[in-house]
């Protein structure tokens, strides 16, 4: 079973790679039993969409950038 530590640095990593079949797999378990983790994730995700949002409407704000 994966810590807690593991699994913040494994979502971490799944932002710029894709994790291996087992990685997931260890991830998945560990992410439907641990709230906390759970949650991690969501913020995560969160934070990565409002963060694309910000790029895409300052673009739209300064064309010249």
């Amino acid at each position: 079973m994966l810590t807690c530590r593991e699994v913040t640095l494994l979502l971490s990593q799944a932002q710029d790679r894709k994790l291996s079949t087992v990685q997931g797999v260890r991830l998945r378990l560990h992410l439907a039993i641990c709230k906390g983790c759970a949650n991690f994730r969501k913020q995560m995700d969160y934070l990565r969409q409002a963060c694309r949002l910000f790029v895409a409407e300052s673009r739209e704000n300064d064309p010249a950038a």
